[in-house]
């Protein structure tokens, strides 16, 4: 049996209409990165932060799963060996098209996370500032998103499957953001056979050792077909 880890970014969600931080006139064209992206940001202006962050939760409820995220959702149903879905994304399009196991290692949009005792509970669709913790009262709900500066969840389980793994697949991914962008070298330093599908090369293109371009929505079912008509 094939073990696999699949690593996808914001080119996988760009499809179905979510904006990326490098998009022009999305809302993080509104937006310094610093502003809304880390805990410095939140300390100075956590109105700012959390309406933000109530504005991407509104957009990605308002689009749908595309056929890359069906398409993984059937290669999860019916691979016969281990899969890990590793998302940097933070929307659930994922979970909404039919893959049930997601490990988000930057956060997710419709979790809460109290910054007191580290509770997490579901992310009204319109957060406050003053909403306070269900399980300590304190009024230290912040959004449930990893943040520039601070350390990806799960980051143990990642790597224990990436040791294990017969293929690596980067799907949307940049190569910017570490570390994440660093996870092909891990892979291949463990045998992997990795796969970049992408639009465009991203930054790491050079260490994977195949490489197809087009749209997710084209390119990701057809490599699912491929593996599981292996």
């Amino acid at each position: 049996m094939t073990n696999l880890v699949i690593l996808t970014g914001a080119g996988i969600s760009a499809e179905s209409g979510i904006s990326t931080f490098r998009d022009d006139g999305g809302l993080w064209a509104k937006h310094r990165i610093e502003d809304v992206a880390t805990p410095e940001g939140f300390a100075r202006d956590p109105e700012l932060v959390v309406n933000f962050y109530n504005e991407r939760r509104a957009q990605a409820a308002s689009v749908a799963p595309n056929t890359a995220h069906k398409a993984l959702a059937n290669l999860e149903a019916q691979h016969q060996g281990d899969l890990l879905l590793v998302t940097q994304n933070v929307d659930d399009l994922h979970e909404r098209g039919g893959n049930p196991h997601v490990l988000h290692m930057h956060g997710a949009l419709n979790s809460a996370l109290c910054a007191s005792c580290d509770h997490r509970w579901p992310a009204p669709m319109r957060m406050l500032v003053a909403d306070s913790c269900p399980n300590c009262s304190a009024p230290m709900a912040r959004p449930d998103i990893v943040w520039f500066g601070e350390m990806p969840y799960q980051m143990d389980r990642i790597e224990r499957a990436l040791s294990k793994a017969d293929i690596f697949v980067a799907i949307g991914t940049s190569g910017n953001v570490y570390p994440a962008a660093g996870f092909v070298e891990m892979a291949s330093h463990y045998g992997a056979h990795t796969i970049e599908l992408n639009l465009e090369p991203s930054a790491v293109v050079s260490q994977f050792d195949e490489t197809r371009f087009g749209k997710a929505s084209e390119t990701v079912p057809q490599w699912v077909s491929e593996i599981l008509n292996k």
